[in-house]
């Protein structure tokens, strides 16, 4: 398990490092001047040289590229050009209202894409099986922009019942932050909840048609060990997989859902640096995030050798 758990570590920093190097030249090859940009026009030539300097833009690539990633493993990520200050704590601040919101998610998704995927499993082909199951269908192919602008059309300026936009910290005011989270808490979680519960349908559905369920319900065993048991164990492997994938796009994907309901999380937070092209807060903010979602598939990959035992061998 020692050798297994090494060698996903290593893969996972190497995919770490290809993911900067990619942001880093991308970044690079985007037109304009991020100095210009930020001093505006009617900026002299001595002011565009000695700020592009002070960032260290006039150096070749290979040497910022080297140095950007030295601060970044001694944990300093530098100064934001836009923002005019430093990165580290900008990006944690910001990286906390987005956990606040994509976590809450998950787990609602998580538990509820479980719960109705194993309930529609054991009751295939009934009412339930066919509700649920265009119900999944819908909440995987609705747009999310699509379907946030229309709640808050409804929630929010028709019936009144949400704030239409903004984030409060559960500490400053836990009823006021409830009440602004549920609607993007809500709708991050609606297309992962689908795709979860049809997962675990799929999955259970070919689990429980094995010969040791069958074996196990002769023996008296319970439904409810039966089903919890033995037949989840073994049909957690694929949903293991998309909970790996899910958690690493409601922590990078949430771009549209900050935007519409204006939280100052990660995704606004990028857009805005993209746009007055911050160099360093854009390769800082994607480094955090693609460790994020390394290491939620490095642990999706630990949990399947506890799991099964086979997969540690490959």
């Amino acid at each position: 398990m020692t050798l297994f758990i090494a060698r996903r570590c290593i893969q996972t920093a190497v995919v770490i490092l290809a993911v900067t190097l990619l942001v880093f030249l991308l970044m690079r090859s985007m037109p304009g001047d991020p100095v210009v940009m930020m001093l505006g026009p009617d900026a002299s030539k001595e002011q565009i040289a000695y700020y592009t300097k002070q960032f260290g833009f006039d150096q070749p690539l290979p040497v910022q590229y080297v140095k950007w990633l030295g601060s970044i493993l001694t944990g300093e990520f530098g100064k934001s050009v836009a923002y005019r200050q430093d990165i580290g704590p900008f990006i944690w601040e910001r990286l906390k209202v987005t956990m606040t919101i994509a976590l809450p998610a998950f787990s609602l998704s998580v538990i509820l894409g479980v719960l109705l995927g194993m309930a529609v499993a054991v009751r295939r082909g009934g009412v339930i099986d066919s509700v649920i199951t265009v119900l999944a269908n819908l909440g995987m192919a609705t747009p999310i922009f699509w379907l946030s602008i229309l709640c808050v059309y409804v929630f929010s300026l028709k019936l009144g019942w949400l704030p239409v936009q903004g984030f409060t910290w559960p500490s400053d005011n836990l009823a006021l932050a409830l009440k602004k989270m549920a609607m993007p808490v809500c709708i991050l979680s609606l297309g992962p909840l689908a795709q979860f519960a049809r997962q675990t349908r799929s999955a259970m559905l070919e689990v429980i048609r094995q010969d040791y369920i069958r074996t196990g319900r002769s023996k008296g065993l319970g439904e409810r060990a039966v089903i919890f048991r033995h037949a989840l164990r073994n049909a957690l492997i694929p949903i293991i997989t998309l909970m790996g994938m899910q958690l690493g796009y409601m922590l990078g994907g949430s771009v549209l859902i900050e935007q519409v309901y204006v939280i100052p999380g990660m995704g606004n937070m990028l857009i805005t640096a993209i746009l007055n092209k911050d160099y360093q807060l854009v390769q800082s903010a994607v480094f955090v995030i693609a460790t994020g979602v390394s290491v939620s598939n490095l642990l999706v990959d630990i949990a399947y050798g506890v799991v099964d035992p086979r997969i540690r061998i490959s």
